[in-house]
């Protein structure tokens, strides 16, 4: 039983638990995509801001720090993935980062054509992007890495 589930059976929140039973999955990716969101928008304008780096760059390193998150609280909550060896669990790690590699490389794409070459606004243009690999991002993890 997750922290989630506990937090289920917690008088003033139990009235919520058959909707979260029937949609925990999808409410779990949610949560940890959100807050991945966040703090990916986060880190993404604190770097600007701090460092002023390329936005491609500034990207690369953003991804990198919500990707291992984004690893741990998917395998543990999301879709309560165990892997009973050592060569599963690296099979999976390598899969779970070329999954997001190649939404990397989306995202990269959708930057360079909109904020570096056509100049929209960066952070909308960011934004937009994320929205697109959340949904790829979501396909992945369900159809091909954590599939049950």
């Amino acid at each position: 039983m997750t922290i989630f589930d506990r937090l289920m059976k917690l008088p003033v929140l139990r009235i919520f638990e058959p909707f979260y039973n029937r949609h925990k999955e999808g409410l779990l990716y949610l949560f940890f995509g959100g807050t991945a969101f966040f703090m990916n928008i986060f880190l993404f304008v604190a770097i600007d801001k701090i460092f002023c780096l390329n936005a491609l760059i500034n990207n690369a390193v953003c991804w990198t720090v919500c990707v291992i998150f984004q690893y741990f609280t998917n395998k543990i909550w999301v879709f309560e993935n165990k892997t009973e060896k050592f060569t599963d669990l690296l099979q999976q790690i390598i899969a779970f980062f070329s999954g997001r590699i190649f939404t990397l490389f989306v995202e990269e794409i959708i930057i360079a054509i909109f904020a570096e070459w056509l100049k929209f606004h960066t952070l909308s243009v960011k934004l937009s992007a994320l929205f697109v690999v959340i949904v790829l991002n979501y396909l992945i993890s369900k159809m091909i890495i954590f599939k049950k």
